[in-house]
């Protein structure tokens, strides 16, 4: 196992009380896809404001949003996607995340498909972020959670069997 894997595997491994106490943050995310010519499939990757990572669109939730709409509103102000993301979560993944005041938690991230329609450039947070869009497989090798790794191979298998729109 590559060591990057295990040290990430390794945090993740140390927060195991934390989530057995319930103490895990809840956040809502959307993996952006867009359809390109017949059968191919891309992916929106991002990178965060803080380490410059390789993410998706995600935040907190907001009161009032039902958690598709959170992730509808992140995939906005964090990719400058437009569309309509599907209730039905796609999927889950934890990470460790860093608040301002430098605590460290785990984060469980409630994650929900989205189709681009629209595709701006000028967006909230577009000086702060880049972005790509992506082969599904090809983006899970940018990404450091492994079980967003899985989600994102994922996607080309669940979009060829949604019903055309």
């Amino acid at each position: 196992m590559p060591k990057k894997a295990r040290s990430y595997l390794g945090r993740l491994a140390g927060a195991t009380d934390q989530l057995l106490r319930g103490e895990a943050i809840e956040q809502f995310a959307a993996i952006c896809y867009r359809k390109v010519g017949d059968n191919l499939v891309e992916v929106l990757l991002i990178t965060s404001r803080d380490s410059g990572r390789w993410v998706i669109p995600k935040g907190w939730p907001i009161a009032k949003l039902a958690p598709h709409q959170v992730a509808e509103r992140e995939a906005w102000e964090e990719g400058g996607v437009k569309g309509k993301a599907r209730k039905r979560p796609f999927g889950f993944y934890t990470y460790i995340k860093t608040l301002a005041n430098g605590e460290r938690v785990p984060s469980v991230v409630q994650v929900h498909l989205l189709q681009a329609e629209k595709i701006d450039e000028k967006f909230p947070e577009e000086k702060q972020r880049n972005s790509r869009w992506l082969p599904p497989f090809e983006a899970a090798a940018f990404v450091r959670e492994p079980e967003l790794r899985s989600l994102l191979g994922k996607v080309e298998r669940t979009v060829a069997k949604l019903p055309k729109a």
